[in-house]
């Protein structure tokens, strides 16, 4: 019962928006509440769930994207974004620009949550590939695949922390098989399957890309470089020192900086004056931009309010405990079950983080006395939990918004560039099973 009023959910869901023509956001709304009535909650319960889903999501990502789309702003108004895809050019030409973002992707992707690294290097990516007549899709899929694999396999991100926690993992030994199978999940899912999409021709939102500024007004390269990476090094430096520095308000005033809203507010300051926006427009001029800025990202907020609704709905309706239940009683290898598990409550909820935590729960009662490999399974979890992102995910409508593809372009691109990640991290799991 619960299964099918999911699939039945998301297909209408589909049609709502594809053929419809339904606001997302309001048919986010109306799918939410007609599930959550199906699958037997009362109505204050529903809107309840409704308004959790929506408040939690919003909660946790608004600060992110809306200081990091000020941040991109500023960078573009400035001329940094030019400079640094000019520089970017320059030193691996045309033709490589892709392995650089995928190798800038994965360094990124290590200590910053993925919304961080999206709103920090799609803009350049995209400003990169309109400067050279290049697809943005084609270029930005690799940097997008090494930010997926980042946050599906590798601690300190938030779901594979806590994996490595609820499983008794060793960090560095997960984080080092982790790093090992990540690569070919990288080029099979970016570099590999993103050069199919060099012939799709639709325009990114160019309210994203910069606009030209005359060479000699470019800021200095290495400001450039330092005001895009500054929030990483206020993360990094946080999650690294922190651990070694007594208790007291310096501890406490390290972990502030390290905060990713914290860190890009800091980083949008320290851009407005080291790129000289503040000497280039006056103090109403920039406040107009910014406030652009965030115009910029207000429908992609609603989406994510819209996706997070329908998410806390599946769960607290029982989806996700259904599912888990069912495949746990299945003799699979133990591998591909906790794959298994957290792939279809990420299909059915759409939150990679809900779907490893959820899973968590179901795998660790089972590997008591066993002789399983606690590092592989907290990563073939991992993979499981970036299964095939679509409408229920805020990623896979983050992607939608910004490179301005249909439906259908969404998931041909993105769910099936997240699928490969997921499938290729369970090969490598079970190849580095036979070998340890």
């Amino acid at each position: 019962m619960e299964i099918l009023a999911t699939i039945s959910g998301i297909v209408i869901l589909v049609l709502l928006i594809s053929y419809v023509r339904v606001n997302t956001f309001l048919a986010f709304l109306i799918v939410s509440i007609g599930l959550g009535l199906v699958l037997g909650l009362d109505t204050m319960s529903v809107m309840k769930a409704v308004q959790n889903g929506i408040g939690g999501t919003l909660g946790s990502l608004t600060g992110i994207i809306v200081l990091g789309s000020m941040l991109g702003k500023v960078i573009g108004l400035s001329g940094a974004a030019q400079q640094i895809s000019n520089k970017m050019v320059e030193w691996v030409g045309v033709g490589r620009v892709r392995w650089a973002f995928m190798i800038t992707g994965f360094i990124v992707g290590l200590p910053l949550f993925y919304s961080v690294g999206f709103m920090l290097l799609v803009p350049i990516a995209i400003t990169v590939a309109y400067r050279n007549n290049l697809s943005a899709v084609y270029v930005s899929l690799p940097l997008l695949a090494s930010l997926s694999v980042t946050q599906g396999y590798l601690p300190p991100h938030p779901a594979p922390l806590f994996l490595v926690n609820q499983l008794n993992a060793d960090m560095a030994l997960t984080l080092f098989y982790g790093i090992i199978i990540s690569v070919p999940a990288i080029l099979i899912s970016g570099a590999l399957y993103g050069s199919f999409f060099k012939g799709i021709s639709t325009l990114p939102n160019l309210s994203f890309v910069a606009p030209q500024v005359p060479p000699e007004q470019l800021p200095p390269v290495y400001r450039c470089f330092l005001s895009v990476l500054l929030p990483i090094i206020l993360i990094s430096f946080s999650s690294i020192g922190a651990p070694y520095i007594p208790e007291g308000m310096l501890k406490q005033a390290v972990l502030l900086i390290g905060d990713p809203t914290v860190s890009l507010l800091i980083a949008v300051f320290f851009a407005v004056f080291s790129l000289g926006v503040f000497r280039q427009y006056d103090r109403q001029k920039l406040n107009v931009h910014l406030v652009d800025s965030v115009k910029d990202v207000a429908s992609i907020l609603l989406i994510f309010g819209g996706a997070g609704a329908l998410k806390q709905i599946l769960t607290d309706g029982g989806v996700s405990q259904v599912i888990a239940e069912y495949l746990s009683s299945s003799d699979l290898n133990p591998y591909v079950l906790g794959w298994s598990i957290a792939a279809v409550i990420r299909v059915c909820v759409g939150s990679s983080t809900v779907s490893g935590i959820t899973t968590a729960g179901f795998i660790a009662p089972m590997m008591a006395g066993t002789a399983i490999d606690a590092n592989l399974m907290v990563l073939s979890i991992g993979a499981g939990s970036m299964m095939f992102s679509h409408v229920n995910d805020t990623g896979f409508w983050l992607f939608k918004e910004y490179f301005q593809l249909s439906l259908r372009d969404t998931i041909k691109t993105w769910s099936a560039m997240d699928t490969l990640v997921s499938v290729t991290g369970l090969l490598g799991v079970i190849v580095l099973s036979w070998w340890i």
